[in-house]
């Protein structure tokens, strides 16, 4: 059965730090792409960062670009989220995701989803 279980959400005024954590079981994490989404309310949970299991490349969607970091360690199953330079408008329920897929790119792409941790950020 996989697991995807995600730490690390919080509260931070903007400005600040935060580095979310993804702990997988139950799947070859060494042959699985890994995603970060977010849901706000009211809104589609919409795409945040990836990374592949060939090669490690990244995709970030062009709202967190240059602000937040997408890790893997494969020897821990774990894929981590260093958000920087946080905005109010990044407030939301952020979710980790697992697919086999290595050409995954949309939402629909990813088998596995994590149950969410909340990130706050006030002005």
């Amino acid at each position: 059965q996989v697991q995807l279980v995600e730490s690390g959400g919080g509260f931070m005024q903007a400005g600040g730090s935060l580095m979310l954590s993804c702990a997988a079981s139950g799947l070859t994490f060494s042959r699985t792409t890994m995603g970060w989404f977010r849901q706000a309310p009211g809104n589609e949970r919409e795409f945040v960062a990836s990374i592949g299991w060939i090669g490690g490349g990244t995709r970030y969607a062009d709202s967190v670009k240059g602000r937040f970091t997408i890790t893997r360690d494969n020897a821990k199953n774990t894929v981590y989220l260093q958000m920087s330079s946080l905005k109010p408008e990044d407030t939301a329920v952020y979710y980790c995701a697992a697919t086999p897929n290595p050409w995954a790119t949309r939402r629909d792409d990813y088998l596995y989803w994590g149950q969410g941790t909340q990130v706050t950020v006030s002005s």
